[in-house]
């Protein structure tokens, strides 16, 4: 069975969608099968992968309603990850989503078709906190938490937090932390390393070592529709998600 791991932040604009891509695609250049899902309506993982959003057939939407099993909404990709695609159409999924049966457990019902089959299953989750996110992180075995290093990355800290104490105590028991990961680091900054300090005394050794720095070649790439670890494999970008994928392995041996 696959592992399962959300990528979660209520709050925008952090990395999470960068992290998603370019993690799991250097997870699969260690050799592992990886699937990666796209729970986010505004699809920035579906195009960081190259696929269409206008051109998609079946979608995690699908998958949700109940309208398609899991393998018909899977897509192979040239970089060796498996993709399920997301699009505009999800935006509406929670509305339908509310009056469905076991609601909030449809991801996870979803997902067990093809866990087997992978090695480790990203969902990449809204800059919410809403029944998307509540699937995402009901269907996980762990989260990772991308923030930036900045003040209000704190204060979204303690309501994600907040919210995965819920998720625990009334859907998913065994959800776990896998790992802080401070992105669009800089480290030259007092308030960086502040922040930094504060993170690590309220999760210990949950803080990645790995840190992922302002790279301009990581904000291009998603242009290309390519993960960094092919649109720039010397870049900074490309070496830290590289160093990430490997620490994620090692913490998972």
């Amino acid at each position: 069975m696959g592992k399962v791991i959300a990528v979660a932040n209520q709050k925008g604009g952090v990395g999470k969608s960068t992290t998603a891509v370019n993690l799991a695609s250097c997870v699969a250049e260690e050799g592992k099968k990886v699937l990666i899902l796209d729970l986010d309506p505004q699809g920035n993982t579906t195009s960081g992968y190259g696929i269409s959003k206008r051109s998609v057939e079946k979608s995690v939407y699908d998958l949700l309603i109940g309208k398609s099993p899991t393998k018909e909404c899977i897509i192979s990709t040239e970089f060796h990850v498996d993709v399920i695609p997301s699009n505009i159409q999800l935006s509406g999924a929670g509305i339908e989503l509310v009056n469905m049966e076991r609601r909030e457990k449809r991801l996870r019902e979803a997902l067990a078709q093809v866990a087997a089959d992978y090695d480790y299953i990203f969902i990449d989750c809204p800059p919410s906190l809403d029944l998307l996110t509540l699937n995402g992180l009901c269907a996980s075995d762990s989260v990772l938490i991308p923030i930036q290093c900045e003040y209000y990355a704190l204060e979204g800290l303690s309501e994600l937090m907040s919210t995965l104490k819920t998720v625990r105590k009334m859907y998913n028991r065994y959800l776990e932390i896998e790992g802080v990961v401070f992105t669009m680091y800089a480290g030259r900054l007092n308030l960086t390393l502040q922040v930094v300090e504060q993170v690590k005394q309220f999760f210990g050794d949950k803080v990645y070592k790995t840190t992922v720095p302002r790279n301009v070649r990581l904000s291009e790439a998603p242009s290309y529709g390519q993960p960094i670890n092919y649109y720039d494999r010397s870049s900074k970008g490309c070496e830290a998600y590289r160093a990430m994928a490997k620490e994620l392995l090692e913490n998972n041996r």
